[in-house]
């Protein structure tokens, strides 16, 4: 892929009345539902991945979406949708937006100050582990860099009840990641690239576990003494402002994902 295929050589097409800002993210964002289509993490139109964009006030912040009707594979920078923290649109776009979907991203970016981008998917691996009653085993490599990090939150039904909201903070607490239970997998990040390498993770530990709990014999436990040395070493791997920005680069042009065709 062309090196110089970046959000800010599209600066010329944002459009008017639009920050370069929100212009870029909207790129970021658009490529990350086009990588998670190619990664097969899609239920059909269903579930989001959400971004907080400049604009708004601090008790209202404004979000994007991907617009109600689309497939993942569909989504551009333009056809974003702006919302508020109600779900309400800011823009004059003509697609609807999913309330009930945004729920659950509401109410996280509402608790942290650092959940500037959140990621739910329903992926196999992911609710089959979520349905499990012990949940996510540290006993493989992904998981062990999780360990401490995954918290848990008990099935509601479909969340559309705004009365669950301070159940679900509860369980997030200042976990960066949230399996579901009986749902699906949840991870925020303070952008698209963080809070992507954060899921990837984790479905690569789910995937593992899935594996390996179908083949006989016992899985091999992990002390967790080196659980706890290996999650202090993982912690210090990714500290920094672009922690995932090379991962999702990477994979980003393996799938052939350009910004260029993404306006």
């Amino acid at each position: 892929m062309d090196a110089s295929d970046t959000p800010e050589s599209l600066d010329g097409l944002c459009p008017d009345g639009m920050a370069l800002d929100e212009w870029r993210l909207r790129l970021e964002l658009a490529a990350c539902y086009r990588l998670f289509d190619h990664l097969g993490w899609t239920e059909l139109i269903y579930n989001h991945i959400t971004l907080r964009v400049p604009g708004g006030d601090p008790a209202n912040p404004h979000f994007l979406i991907n617009p109600f009707g689309l497939h993942y594979s569909e989504v551009t920078a333009s056809n974003l949708v702006k919302i508020d923290r109600a779900g309400n649109k800011i823009d004059a776009s003509p697609w609807p937006v999913n309330p009930a979907g945004f729920t659950i991203h509401s109410t996280v970016h509402g608790a942290r100050d650092d959940a500037h981008c959140v990621m739910h998917t329903h992926t196999t691996a992911g609710m089959a582990i979520a349905c499990k009653r012990d949940g996510l085993r540290y006993d493989n490599f992904y998981s062990a860099l999780l360990y401490g990090l995954v918290g848990y939150h008990d099935f509601e039904g479909v969340t559309t009840n705004p009365g669950e909201a301070p159940r679900l903070v509860a369980s997030l607490a200042r976990n960066e990641m949230l399996i579901l239970r009986n749902h699906g997998l949840l991870a925020l990040g303070a952008g698209v690239p963080e809070a992507f390498d954060r899921l990837w993770t984790l479905q690569r530990a789910c995937e593992v576990q899935l594996a390996a709990d179908s083949m006989h014999g016992d899985n091999v436990t992990i002390p967790n003494a080196v659980l706890e040395r290996n999650a202090e070493a993982a912690h210090r791997m990714n500290m920094g402002p672009r922690r995932g920005r090379m991962p999702f680069e990477g994979i980003r042009r393996r799938a052939a994902i350009r910004f260029a065709d993404l306006v």
